[in-house]
């Protein structure tokens, strides 16, 4: 299999020379990056390389990851990463996670982690990056998420954010996601001292898996976008 990935790997390149980009695209993006980040920079790309068309499938992290392990999908865009030999994680765009709450909801601007247990919180399914992340960060502060007063577990940052704004309880997820709510002042959100939730998203590949010509100037178009920014 990979002699045969390589032999269509040369094709694809000598191919390409003197060509333009072309071909159609299939990503797999968890939410933040499927829904905020991937569309804006999939049409900016295509002014450049207008032959290329794209197709976006959303899924949570872990979906992702083994999507792309079992080669079902060669390109995708992820929220957490793990510690499989057989794939390629490379940082792709910082992020902030941030507390959240409805603009409505009477709490303070800055609280503590002993106050953050005390509020009704919504969390991400399991899977979710977002979910893995909160986890983590948590964890650096000697919290457990079954330490939480859990109101709700949704499936995605969409529904987070709407249950926010119609202030079912508080939750911990991407600025992204809220970006819209909080300039419409629908949502606030809350400062935790001494608790900095900046997390990467990724861009994932398989190891022995060889792009094709498109894919690769897609790819490093992505990860150019920090040194861009």
């Amino acid at each position: 299999m990979a002699v045969l990935d390589d032999l269509k790997k040369l094709e694809d390149d000598l191919t390409a020379v003197g060509k333009t980009v072309s071909g159609h695209i299939v990503i797999a993006a968890s939410t933040i990056p499927s829904a905020f980040i991937l569309p804006k920079m999939a049409a900016e790309f295509t002014k450049i390389h207008p032959g290329v068309s794209f197709e976006i499938r959303t899924y949570d992290s872990a979906q992702v990851t083994r999507k792309v392990l079992n080669n079902e999908i060669l390109l995708g865009v992820t929220g957490a990463k793990n510690s499989s030999q057989k794939l390629n994680f490379h940082n792709f765009r910082e992020d902030e996670l941030v507390l959240a709450a409805a603009a409505e909801r009477r709490v303070n601007l800055r609280i503590t982690t002993k106050t953050l247990l005390e509020l009704p919180f919504i969390l991400r399914e399991q899977g979710s990056g977002t979910r893995k992340n909160v986890e983590e960060f948590l964890a650096e502060k000697d919290i457990a998420v079954d330490q939480l007063n859990t109101c709700a577990i949704l499936g995605s940052s969409t529904a987070v954010c709407e249950a926010i704004k119609s202030n079912l309880g508080v939750s911990i997820l991407s600025r992204h996601a809220i970006a819209d709510a909080v300039e419409h002042q629908q949502v606030q959100i809350i400062d935790i001292l001494n608790f900095d939730m900046r997390r990467f998203f990724y861009t994932v590949t398989a190891q022995k898996r060889s792009l094709p010509n498109h894919y690769q100037v897609f790819l490093k178009y992505l990860l150019s976008a920090t040194v861009r920014e």
